[in-house]
């Protein structure tokens, strides 16, 4: 019973997955495209960044002898793109009431709804990330030591154990993006969107993909395959991809998640 002077806090709105088909992902692409063309300047900027840091970390290994790395860290790097694209959901967010977006809304959408919980989900995907390396690491050291290439050069990957490594690095990897996938897919809007904590913003991200697994793969394999195309010529690609992705997952969270009463 709360004591007087006090208020009750909020009870939570229960958060309701609704019935997803085919159907709403090509929507969700094409309302993405229509966000991106209104408003290209905030899509522009954050790839921009994302693409910067993608070729300095991929001359770092280059020039640091850590050539063996490259997959590892390509593989691994879109696990970050969803934190990356916070700002993306607000635009997408104000657009959709009307509204047109400022920089100090899109920039300022890392606080949420006031709270740290975007932050919150920032650090699982940072250590996500750092996970898989250390494994990418692990995977790399077992098979590196097979082959008798040093770490330095590209030619491990022509080499039986290369290719063994390849195989395993990319059943470990699938595995991994898709804990992050399910986890991520529209928790982070929908803590742009509500004031909720991030664990159960995470649980509802489950639930969802766990109800629609056939469409919400489906869902995964467009951004698995937009996104690895975009990395190709020097992460040009991600100047469009990054965008349309980002502005589309929003609208995707709006398909997929209703609040009940």
């Amino acid at each position: 019973m709360a004591m007087a002077g006090e208020e009750a806090a909020p009870r939570p709105v229960p958060m309701v997955c609704e019935r997803l088909e085919w159907a709403d992902l090509r929507a969700a692409l094409a309302a993405g495209w229509r966000d991106f063309l209104a408003c290209p300047q905030f899509g522009l900027f954050f790839a921009i960044i994302y693409a910067i840091a993608g070729n300095l970390m991929s001359q770092a290994l280059l020039t640091g002898g850590g050539g063996g790395w490259i997959f590892a860290a390509a593989a691994g790097f879109p696990l970050l793109a969803p934190f990356t694209a916070v700002g993306l959901y607000e635009a997408s967010r104000q657009r959709e009431q009307g509204q047109r977006a400022s920089w100090s809304q899109v920039l300022g959408a890392l606080r949420g709804q006031g709270d740290d919980q975007i932050l919150m989900m920032g650090g699982f995907l940072f250590v996500g990330f750092s996970f898989w390396m250390i494994l990418a690491h692990g995977i790399f050291a077992i098979f590196m030591a097979e082959s008798g290439i040093g770490t330095h050069s590209l030619d491990l990957f022509t080499t039986p154990a290369g290719l063994a490594m390849l195989v395993v690095g990319g059943a470990v990897g699938a595995v991994v993006a898709y804990v992050f996938f399910a986890s991520t897919v529209v928790s982070l809007p929908t803590l742009v969107d509500r004031e909720i904590d991030f664990l159960t913003a995470t649980f509802a991200s489950l639930r969802l993909v766990g109800r629609h697994r056939t469409v919400m793969l489906g869902w995964a394999a467009i951004v698995a395959v937009l996104l690895t195309l975009a990395l190709l010529p020097w992460f040009l690609g991600l100047l469009v991809a990054l965008p349309v992705l980002g502005h589309a997952t929003w609208h995707l969270y709006r398909r997929a998640i209703t609040f009940a009463g």
